[in-house]
């Protein structure tokens, strides 16, 4: 078996934050570092180059003085004051056809410029540098002109103990200095990383004093700095939704209560009544009747309240075939047309449309806002059911189902698709329905990816079913001028 390896908890912001800005530092500074050691190196070299340069040029116009037929000797004292006011520099004068030294300074060795390569003119890539036991030179080997028909080099050298000793001692200091600047820099991250948490940390206690008693709280966009302004209203959403939702499920659980203990109520009260005497054999079959009823209602209830949750879970999911909604509403109307007849009502149908739905989910929505629409309307008056289709592909088809009756004011018609919810005052149970029919409706239009709305201005109540249209029945939708 694999060991299970040890939970790696994540690095905290605060953390990130010092450690990218401490690792820009450093790099910051070493490239910082390297450009000012190479540019004073560069600046060391230049300036041994002017007096290199000073000094070959002296000790050319000396040798150039000294006659063509000149020995060794004349050009060992024509040298000797050739070069005066230049400390720690050295030349010598070689022959590179006789391969030896024709005159060279006390101080230094200069023999290692004999074997690189001669120049005609000094500059930084042309010098050579070399080390001795106790100092390290810096020169190079110069081409100074044809006397007595062998060539003249003269090799030029400057000592580069001083150079080498600043430089150790301003790297010492630099890397001090910015070492100093680099923690006073981590330093300063550190408090202003902390000083910017503390709005965040602010929030969050604000959020953890957010409880189910107080849902009611709402975070200040307007207190917090501009770079949480959208997790703040964020939240406020968040937390909008859970107190509806809160609302809502608390709501539910009473109203399952109320409606449950009605028939409850009665089931019970008829029994104790028909255990309070002897009763002959259609007293108590009327008595089971009665109660039959009540766990008919009891039964359609629960099976309602179980279909929500599935659908709530997404266990249930359409089974889609091309639904002809002219003839399913055509079929509805002589289901409810003795109904209607009984209220003097009127059914009319107008327009006609193809949907991809599952049949028997429309069906049952269509029922319920035809069962609805029949149950408040005035008499005497018209239930219109319209049926609109745009003639664009990837459109929507829309049934609307109006009726003349009460005006259901705004305050209702936000929670009229709550379950068991009920638009009159008393909410009491009437004899009929379960207060879910609604709730269902609207379930059955999401999950078909569809929308249901509800509008009722003076008297005239609507409610609109809209649904999207596949392409493959489109070609069957005629279209609407």
């Amino acid at each position: 078996m694999m060991a299970k390896l040890p939970f790696i908890s994540p690095v905290s912001l605060s953390s990130r934050v010092i450690l990218l800005v401490g690792f820009a530092l450093v790099l910051c500074f070493i490239l910082l570092g390297t450009v000012i050691d190479r540019s004073i190196q560069h600046h060391f070299a230049q300036q041994d180059i002017n007096e290199l340069e000073v000094v070959a040029q002296s000790v050319k116009d000396r040798l150039q003085t000294l006659h063509p037929d000149a020995d060794i000797e004349d050009i060992q004292q024509s040298l000797d004051k050739a070069v005066a006011g230049h400390h720690g520099v050295y030349f010598a004068v070689y022959s590179p056809q006789k391969k030896r030294l024709l005159y060279q300074t006390d101080e230094a060795d200069l023999l290692p410029l004999t074997k690189s390569v001669a120049q005609h003119q000094l500059s930084i890539d042309s010098l050579t540098i070399w080390q001795t036991e106790s100092h390290v030179y810096r020169g190079a080997n110069l081409v100074a002109y044809m006397l007595d028909a062998y060539a003249i080099n003269i090799l030029v050298a400057g000592n580069m103990d001083f150079h080498i000793d600043f430089l150790d001692r301003f790297r010492k200091t630099l890397w001090l200095i910015m070492s100093i600047v680099w923690f006073i820099a981590m330093t300063t991250a550190w408090w202003a990383v902390k000083l910017g948490h503390r709005p965040l940390i602010k929030v969050s206690r604000e959020i953890r004093e957010i409880s189910a008693d107080n849902l009611h709280i709402r975070l200040q966009p307007e207190n917090v700095p501009n770079e949480l302004k959208d997790l703040v209203v964020s939240f406020n959403t968040m937390i909008s939704h859970v107190e509806a939702g809160f609302k809502r499920l608390s709501h539910f659980s009473a109203d399952i209560a109320h409606e449950l203990r009605t028939p409850i109520t009665i089931l019970a009260t008829q029994t104790q009544v028909a255990l309070s005497r002897v009763r002959n054999v259609d007293e108590y079959r009327e008595i089971l009747y009665s109660n039959q009823e009540e766990f008919d209602r009891l039964t359609k209830m629960v099976s309602d309240m179980l279909w929500l949750a599935k659908t709530d879970n997404g266990l249930i999911l359409p089974t889609l075939n091309d639904v002809d909604v002219n003839n399913e509403i055509q079929e509805l109307f002589d289901y409810f047309d003795a109904l209607a007849e009984e209220s003097a009502i009127k059914l009319k149908l107008t327009g006609q449309g193809k949907v991809e739905a599952d049949r028997n989910m429309l069906r049952r929505a269509l029922s319920n806002l035809l069962s609805n629409g029949i149950k408040y309307s005035q008499h005497n008056t018209t239930l219109l059911v319209s049926i609109t289709a745009t003639s664009t592909r990837n459109s929507t088809l829309q049934i609307s189902v109006k009726n003349q009756g009460e005006t259901i004011s705004p305050d209702h018609i936000a929670h009229l698709f709550d379950r068991f919810y009920r638009a009159d005052q008393s909410r009491t149970r009437d004899g009929e329905g379960t207060g879910l029919g609604l709730a269902i409706c609207k379930s059955i239009i999401d999950i078909h990816g569809g929308s249901l709305t509800v509008s009722s201005i003076d008297g005239t109540t609507v409610f609109t079913i809209t649904l999207p249209i596949s392409d493959r029945v489109f070609e069957y939708i005629p279209k609407i001028i």
